[in-house]
């Protein structure tokens, strides 16, 4: 189809009549990447479109299929057919763009006996050229990108290119008891260690990128032996990636050093991303699917656990890609995972590694901190610590922002445990207070599915990944939500709902607003203490100011703000009253109520 739009336009071109109309698709394709508002979602968690697909085509019990709708760890009946039922849902919260779970076949389980879990998440792939069954057909993958782009929404799919399934095993070992080998101990040119049998010869180690080189790596043997076990020596697709060869097989990852790239993710078959055929094959796996579906982005897991040559060849070689099929907003962002604020961390990625965009976590760190109260002094610095980033504080304002993620937990979780005697009304309005941050602040704000419905959870991972459609899962549905009388035992997609009100609203004002999509941003006065954070962003085209007020204590602030000179008149966009002018060129008297904020835009 794109394809198509573009010769239609070189024709009329040639012509000399006037260029085609715009419609959705195109208008989607020139909207940069900062002008969105993403929504997160797992599709297992969804919605249920197709029952029959539930088990994934396969036939037994949970541990077969995976499925198990009573038990957090397995597959629940989401799938591609609800989630394309529901776009009209996502797109009345203000979502403009939709970042999907991973859709890729998975192993359907793995893990240790007693242990055994799905992959509902949709990481464990091992065919990265097809949808999962569980979650429909290639052509369901087909008609919600094609639905999306009708609404002026676009897509972005979540990638793996660090790690496989489970699949290979090791001689020397039981599952999920390998651990780390290192290349000092175990270096690739002996077998089982420095002592033992030399092999490989003229192996001239990982960092030499060439062809040659790599050929003369034959034998994976050189920490640990692996083996395939029988039945799955043809279970991933492309066929090539069921050599041990292109894998490190070095053992599980501690999570530091070295083994945070080399290593295992608890048993994951961790892809020698440094080899040229693994560059070659992510490359053309990845390309293909944009060639096929014309999607308009891609979220990148576990980006800082592979080597940032990789990314530096495989991200232009997507933007290139992208391109050619009409895409020139291609949005890449990368996970690097960071406890704690970090933009250094995060903006090292970007310099290294040549990702155009990774996930906020510094902000995520410094709005929670700013929202429970704690302290303001992170989030003052954001605009400083932008310079970090390749690109300065402009690319910075392609960096999706959240407040909380299927790993991390959800903001209303990191919210109440900062305070958990606070009652449901103060959580209520901390929630919106931390999404008023997000929705007005740089950044390109990434909602979190269900968080607009006051799912809380009780941690990471799996307790943060409740149902959306009526759930069975007894740990879901015993909590309570914020905003609600609700649980999670009846579905949830109430346009209702006060937080969801709150995102649609501010998501309206902040696509129509030039300075909170593409504005800079001056930290007007902040504290480490409950009270005032101020934030003037400011237009990119007129430089019209735009004040952003926030009250982070549980009590009435009365203060005079800093502005610009030149800012004179003001009218409220959000949020609490503005005043209407200035009391003073250069300063503006803001009024918040408890956790209140305001948004005042200064007239022309």
């Amino acid at each position: 189809m794109i394809r198509r739009f573009a010769s239609l336009a070189a024709m009329a071109f040639s012509l000399g009549a006037a260029p085609a109309l715009a419609g959705p698709l195109e208008d989607l394709r020139a909207r940069g990447p900062e002008q969105e508002v993403i929504y997160f979602v797992l599709p297992d968690r969804f919605e249920n479109g197709d029952p029959s697909n539930d088990k994934g085509g396969l036939k037994g019990g949970k541990l077969t299929t995976g499925f198990d709708p009573a038990d957090k760890a397995f597959y629940h009946g989401g799938d591609l057919k609800g989630l394309t039922a529901r776009l009209g849902y996502i797109q009345g919260l203000g979502a403009t763009a939709i970042w999907v779970g991973p859709i890729f076949k998975n192993k359907p389980v793995q893990g240790p006996k007693g242990g055994e879990s799905a992959g509902y998440h949709g990481y464990w792939i091992t065919d990265f050229t097809h949808v999962d069954p569980h979650f429909g057909s290639d052509a369901d993958f087909k008609a919600l990108v094609d639905a999306a782009h009708a609404r002026g929404m676009k897509v972005y799919m979540d990638i793996i290119a660090n790690h496989t399934a489970d699949v290979i095993q090791y001689e020397e070992g039981t599952a999920q008891q390998y651990p780390y080998r290192s290349k000092a101990d175990y270096p690739f040119c002996r077998r089982g260690g420095v002592s033992g049998a030399a092999i490989n010869p003229g192996f001239a180690g990982d960092t030499n990128d060439s062809k040659a080189n790599w050929a003369k790596l034959t034998d994976p043997s050189f920490a640990y032996t692996p083996v395939v076990p029988k039945g799955e020596a043809r279970v991933k697709v492309p066929a090539w990636l069921n050599d041990p060869i292109y894998y490190h097989n070095r053992g599980d990852t501690d999570w530091k050093g070295e083994s945070a790239q080399y290593g295992d993710f608890v048993g994951l078959d961790d892809l020698a991303t440094e080899h040229p055929r693994v560059v070659e094959g992510m490359i053309a796996i990845y390309g293909d699917w944009i060639d096929k579906y014309g999607i308009d982005g891609f979220r990148i897991d576990t980006a800082k656990h592979v080597n940032p040559a990789f990314w530096r060849a495989f991200v232009p070689a997507m933007k290139e890609r992208a391109a050619a099929s009409g895409i020139p907003n291609f949005h890449i962002f990368g996970e690097v995972m960071s406890g704690d604020y970090d933009p250094a961390l995060l903006a090292s990625w970007t310099r290294n590694a040549g990702l155009p965009g990774v996930l906020d976590f510094a902000f995520m760190h410094a709005v929670l901190a700013a929202a429970s109260g704690k302290t303001g002094e992170e989030l003052a610095r954001l605009p400083d610590d932008d310079g970090l980033y390749e690109g300065g504080t402009a690319a910075a304002l392609q960096l999706p922002t959240f407040l909380g993620n299927h790993d991390a937990g959800r903001a209303a979780m990191f919210l109440k445990a900062a305070d958990p005697a606070m009652s449901a009304d103060e959580l209520l309005k901390r929630d919106e207070l931390a999404h008023a941050m997000l929705l007005t602040l740089r950044g390109v704000p990434t909602i979190y599915y269900g968080d607009e419905q006051g799912f809380v959870g009780a941690g990471g991972d799996q307790l943060s990944r409740q149902d959306m459609f009526a759930s069975k899962v007894a740990i879901y549905n015993g909590e309570a939500l914020v905003g609600t009388a609700r649980t999670t035992a009846t579905d949830n997609f109430d346009p209702a709902h006060p937080l969801y009100r709150l995102i649609a609203q501010l998501s309206a004002l902040r696509v129509k607003t030039p300075a909170l999509t593409g504005g800079r941003s001056v930290t007007r006065t902040a504290s480490d203490k409950p009270g005032l954070l101020a934030v003037s962003r400011f237009d990119p085209n007129t430089g019209r100011e735009v004040l952003l007020a926030f009250n982070t204590s549980t009590a009435p602030l009365s203060a005079q703000v800093a502005v610009e000179a030149a800012s004179l008149d003001f009218e409220t966009l959000a949020g609490a009253p503005c005043a209407a002018t200035a009391g003073a060129p250069g300063s503006l008297h803001v009024a918040l109520p408890p956790l209140g904020f305001a948004v005042c835009a200064a007239k022309p």
